[in-house]
């Protein structure tokens, strides 16, 4: 679902761009869109990698996990994410502004093509920056409430240990 998010927010960062300035949606805008949508998508995954690997190192590093240090490893992975998310969006803006200011021989079609991957990009180039971190935390958040009453179960003896992990148990 966190990945899904990338899809309409490059959407909406693309379409924005082409009607600021002032294309009709065509078939050059629309493989250009889709493009873009792979891109995010593919960016989306990274993100979430860096997330879970830093989740995941902050869960081995301190047995009594707590909130504040969800945080701290959220924040850790976003970090690591920022210079590879910032250098595919450099390259990317690089790459196609100019042709925004192009004037020769298929230029129209080209500047209908570079215009939505700009402006979508710039708009995942954000939501992977400032709307994946919170929407992670409370995913995670979840986890940290439940945990508790997992432990009090097998703590009493209803459920034993391999049950409460998932394990199979049966013959």
């Amino acid at each position: 679902m966190i990945v899904a998010l990338a899809v309409p927010f490059s959407a909406v960062g693309s379409i924005w761009m082409i009607s600021a300035l002032g294309y009709n949606m065509s078939i050059a805008c629309l493989a250009r869109n889709s493009r873009l949508l792979g891109i995010d998508a593919e960016t989306g995954v990274f993100m979430l990698l860096y997330l879970d690997l830093a989740y995941e190192a902050a869960r081995r590093e301190h047995p009594q996990f707590t909130q504040e240090r969800l945080y701290d490893a959220i924040v850790e992975g976003a970090a690591r994410r920022l210079r590879p998310k910032f250098m595919t969006f450099a390259t990317m803006c690089i790459g196609l502004i100019p042709i925004l200011w192009s004037n020769g021989t298929g230029s129209e079609i080209l500047k209908r093509m570079a215009a939505p991957m700009i402006g979508g990009i710039f708009t995942s180039f954000i939501l992977e920056l400032l709307v994946y971190p919170p929407i992670y935390a409370v995913w995670r958040e979840r986890g940290l409430k439940e945990e508790p009453v997992r432990d009090q179960i097998i703590a009493s003896g209803r459920l034993g240990t391999a049950q409460a992990i998932g394990a199979d148990t049966t013959p």
